[in-house]
């Protein structure tokens, strides 16, 4: 699976790297993906989510149950 964060959407930007010379080659930025595994209450199981270091910071402020919300509201399956 590619690196994307399920709360925010973050995935990876692509862009140059340039050398010494002024050569350009591809590269790829990636976010700072993290798995984590949440209790979520309400359905009484254990979740595992892949989040980027922002997305764990959300969870952190809207709480786990929010989250999960806009995760499967983006479409998602938790």
């Amino acid at each position: 699976m590619s690196a994307h964060c399920q709360l925010t959407g973050r995935k990876p930007g692509f862009g140059n790297a340039i050398s010494h010379s002024h050569r350009r080659t591809s590269r790829r930025f990636n976010p700072n993906i993290q798995h984590k595994r949440y209790w979520l209450p309400s359905e009484g199981r254990y979740v595992r989510l892949t989040l980027s270091a922002k997305g764990l910071k959300t969870v952190d402020v809207i709480g786990i149950e929010a989250a999960v919300a806009r995760i499967r509201a983006r479409g998602e399956k938790v």
